[in-house]
């Protein structure tokens, strides 16, 4: 087995499991891309066990303290594991996150389930190597009727991998139905965005939607209409649901249906949409911003915290006095306090002043590691648009 000798100083002496190339003082054993490697420090001690890909900035990805090797009795050991946390957290594990990549101890795997239904990612060269023994131990822990193949996001892009999606065990399975916090979503697996719904938000439909009773809600960036169906479900007077893409403004109408519930739907841009809005005068009591990540780097930060901003000050200026702002970021690059100050900004140049009254995180099916800050990406924060002081 090949390996590699880290430099003093570098990220993982503090505790992180990633190793950079600039972090590197030698290359052993001439390992091949996707290889299992040793890690030994600039002492030429062992720590431990990381995936190897020379062609992406993350050079080696550490996979455990100890020599270890991929095989399907690991991948079947760390798949229970990630079980029993999920059963710890009170996670629903019929409609969840399974593996949340080094959450669970498998840097790049991103596991899905819907029912019997499974959705696997694999991000990493190492792990997009070895779908067959992941998809041996998915079949040995949850017995699933089917595995669908998502591998069409653009992070495959930074390993040096090219998309592609598939049906690896079982049937295509259609359209079906799952039910979330009691609301019902059709799903197309196949063919949804991403892997189906996104999970990481779910617990933050119920905690939203607790203001929307005899409110005007405007929900923007609505894809299926999760945030909106729980708005109506609660008793709004009305929701206004907006996306730029009309497949999922067809998906909420369908999911809308479903319920035997009635969201307005348009298929728009969202920051034409708003400045659309503020021409006409409109006013709401709860807006939701829930958009897809502005930055996917850290040369774009800047960039994406100019976009948050506008939306802000567009949607702040469309509340009504006392109502509710729930905004979201979903970019690791876009730190808490980045988000909260391009918020800051928007109330201060439209003159408003907005009160916190809660902040969201991915849900607890995405746990994040203390060490590995990059595990935690989702931040939100509903505000009240209080009356001048």
């Amino acid at each position: 087995m090949g390996g590699i000798i880290i430099k003093p100083r570098s990220r993982i002496f503090q505790g992180h499991d990633w190793i950079y190339a600039s972090e590197i003082q030698k290359t052993f054993g001439e390992p091949e891309p996707g290889d299992v490697i040793t890690l030994k420090d600039f002492k030429d001690r062992p720590m431990g066990a990381a995936i190897y890909n020379p062609a992406s900035q993350i050079v080696a990805r550490r996979i455990s303290h100890r020599a270890q090797k991929i095989d399907v009795d690991f991948l079947v050991r760390r798949l229970e594991r990630a079980r029993k946390v999920r059963e710890g957290i009170g996670i629903d594990e019929s409609v969840c996150r399974l593996i949340w990549s080094e959450s669970d101890g498998l840097p790049g795997v991103i596991l899905d389930r819907f029912d019997d239904v499974f959705v696997l990612q694999t991000t990493t060269l190492a792990f997009d190597l070895r779908k067959d023994l992941l998809v041996e131990a998915i079949e040995k822990v949850f017995a699933p009727r089917s595995i669908i193949l998502r591998n069409d996001t653009p992070m495959r892009t930074a390993e040096g991998l090219e998309s592609e999606t598939a049906i690896l065990l079982g049937d295509d399975p259609g359209p079906f139905e799952v039910i979330v916090n009691g609301i019902k979503f059709e799903l197309d697996l196949a063919n949804a965005q991403k892997t189906g719904l996104y999970l990481d938000i779910t617990n933050a439909y119920p905690a939203v939607a607790r203001f929307a009773k005899g409110a005007k809600v405007l929900d923007m960036f609505c894809n299926q209409g999760g945030f909106g169906l729980a708005c109506a479900q609660a008793g709004a007077e009305s929701v206004t649901a907006v996306d730029i893409s009309e497949k999922a403004t067809e998906a909420a109408a369908r999911n809308a249906e479903l319920n035997g519930l009635t969201l307005s739907l348009e298929t728009a841009n969202a920051f034409d949409n708003l400045r659309h809005r503020e021409k006409k005068g409109e006013k709401y009591d709860l807006i939701i911003l829930d958009p897809p990540s502005f930055t996917r780097n850290k040369k774009t930060v800047n960039a994406a915290m100019k976009g948050y901003k506008e939306i802000h000050l567009r949607a702040i200026r469309l509340l009504n006095t006392g109502g509710r702002l729930a905004t979201f970021c979903c970019s690791h690059h876009a730190t808490r306090e980045l988000f909260l100050d391009s918020v800051r900004s928007a109330a201060n140049d439209a003159k408003k002043t907005l009160r916190l009254v809660e902040s969201h995180s991915q849900r607890a099916d995405h746990p994040v590691l203390a060490h590995l800050p990059e595990t935690e990406y989702l931040k939100g924060f509903t505000f009240e648009l209080v009356a001048s002081f």
